[in-house]
Order: C-alpha cells, then structure tokens, then sequence
C-alpha cells in the first residue's frame, strides 16, 4: 500500500487530486503541502512516503528547490506535475533526479480517465520499483549465436526510453563530442516538451541533437522523436504520423525499431533503456531477426526496469550494460 505525499499551492488542485488518489487501488494514505517549504517540514517529521507527487511552480519554495533538497535528504521518488508552460524547468527536474512528470489536467472540473490512468501506472511503477531489494536480482540476457558479435561501424544507432530516461540520455548523449552516423530516439514524452528536451540535449552534445520533423533527410546527428508523433525511417527520411497509440503512448519506441531494422540489418544498433511497460520488445525481435545488435540497460541503474526487463525476458537482447557502460559504448561507437 502506497503513502504518497501531494504537493501544490493551489488548494483546488489538492483537493482533487488528493480525492483522485485516495480512489486508487494500493494507495493508502494522502497527505497534503502547499508548497515546497511545507513539504520538507512535513518530510522531516515523517520521511515515509513512498513517492512526493510536486507541483513545479509555487511560491515560498518551488518545486526545483524543494526537489534539489529531498534528493539531498530523502530517499522518496518525485513525480512532478507540469504545466506546458514550464517545459523548461520540468526538463531541469528530470535532469536534477525527478523520477518522472506528469501535464497537470487542462480541465480540473472533467479530468479524462486517460489522465488518471496515466497516473496510476507511473505511481505503481515506481512505487514498485522504489521497493525492489537493495541488490538487483540477476538477469542474464540470452545468448545469441557466438559468431555474432557487436558491430565496430554501424550504420545507424536507435534508442528507446521512458521513465527515468531524460536523465539517462543527457548521461550518454551528453558525452558524444561528434557522430559519424545517425542516432534515433524514442523517448515517451508529451507533446511541447521534446522541443526543449531536444534543446537540452543539444547543449550538452558535442553532436547536433535535432528535435525531428516529418520529411527530414537523414543526416549523421542526433533526432529525438517529437511528442504526440510516432516516428519511423524509409530509405533516407524520417516519416512523422499519428496513428492510434501503441502500448498507450504515441510516440512509441516499437515503430521505430521495426522500420529502422529492415533499413539498417545487420549494420543496426540498439538500445533499450529505462522505462516502465514492454514498449521496444516486439522491435527489438526484429532488430535482432535482421542481424542487428540489442543492448539493455540493467536493473541496478534503471529507474523502472519494465522496459529492459521485458526485452531480455523475451530473449532479444544481446548484452546488458550499466547506464555508464553503455555511455563509453555509444562513444566508441560513433567516433
């Protein structure tokens, strides 16, 4: 049973989140704060929560300050809810260790079930993910035939994530000085903050990091599929569209993979890293039935170890790596 900590200057807006989570399956107690101040007093007197779900703008302490000191103090996951507006100072609480954020609701008075179960699921996963044991239980990825081996020269590298992973791509895509060959990503994110997650990866990147339009000519940087959009590859273009949500998300990481594993074949890299669902897992089978490499992040440096975990326990994974080795092979890779 989850105790979640709810933090907001607005009363409205507790009041009806707060009666959102007490509906919840496994949520057992809600408390409130009206700011940021107020919720490290209430932490201080009782730090047992099992996930602080932070509003990013208030006054007294903002949610940046409040989350800069909890991961200081506390050992409590924080998701925190945005409004569009703030786009940029919701990809700064990604990158200072918020494990995921949420769009507040446009209409408080009719709030969508879509938006509720959005919720839901991020809570129980990182709630679950929050309580996993100290020491990771051992995965192994299976072995694929010993004649094959990781590509030196690729020509493409693909990436997928969702939770946890805008921190884990500034780590990696942050250390690329340069790129001799063209990187996709997926990574789950609504619409209006991959524009200036592109931006932030971008100041990080020695490579050119571009958030990607429908039609583009493929070029040796990096793209970043756009929010609300799936993304997928034919011959030397990137082809933006809309079509239904797959596992409950658009983009999705799967339509990537399969498009780019016909293109590329064997001369194919890919990476699944954090995220919660097993979105990647059918895409990544077809990565590796047209001789392409699959690399997953393992579970110690996962903030949820859905999305790897499903595509090892489906056996189409060729290595597991820490976040950190697969930084030092994506470097090796593209230079």
């Amino acid at each position: 049973m989850y105790r979640i900590l709810m933090v907001d200057d607005s009363a409205f807006m507790r009041k009806v989140i707060s009666d959102i989570l007490h509906k919840m399956p496994s949520v057992e107690t809600v408390q409130t704060a009206r700011n940021g101040q107020n919720c490290l007093d209430t932490l201080k007197s009782d730090p047992n929560f099992d996930l602080i779900l932070m509003d990013v703008e208030m006054p007294v302490m903002d949610g940046i300050t409040a989350l800069k000191k909890i991961k200081q103090s506390f050992a409590v996951p924080v998701v925190m809810l945005s409004a569009v507006s703030a786009q940029a100072i919701t990809i700064q609480a990604l990158e200072l260790g918020a494990a995921d954020f949420i769009e507040k609701p446009v209409n408080l008075m009719s709030i969508e079930n879509e938006w509720v179960r959005d919720l839901y699921t991020k809570i129980k996963n990182i709630c679950t993910q929050g309580s996993r044991p100290s020491k990771p239980q051992p995965v192994t990825a299976i072995k694929r035939p010993q004649s094959k081996s990781r590509p030196q020269h690729p020509q493409a590298i693909v990436i997928g994530s969702s939770t946890g992973g805008p921190k884990a791509l500034l780590e990696v895509i942050g250390k690329i000085r340069q790129t001799k060959i063209p990187i996709f990503i997926v990574q789950h994110m609504p619409a209006g903050f991959t524009k200036s997650f592109s931006e932030r990866l971008n100041e990080e990147s020695g490579a050119r990091v571009v958030e990607a339009e429908d039609g583009m000519l493929i070029k040796n940087q990096i793209y970043l599929c756009p929010g609300d959009y799936h993304m997928t590859l034919s011959g030397r273009r990137i082809c933006l569209d809309q079509r239904a949500k797959r596992h409950g998300t658009r983009p999705a990481v799967d339509y990537l993979f399969e498009s780019a594993a016909p293109l590329y074949t064997d001369q194919l890299a890919a990476f699944i890293l954090t995220g919660m669902g097993h979105d990647g897992t059918a895409g990544l089978q077809k990565i590796t039935q047209s001789g392409g490499y699959a690399i997953a992040e393992d579970e110690a440096s996962c903030t949820v170890f859905g999305m790897p975990r499903a595509a090892i326990a489906a056996q189409v994974v060729d290595e597991v790596m820490s976040l950190k080795e697969i930084g030092q092979t994506l470097q090796a890779i593209v230079r």
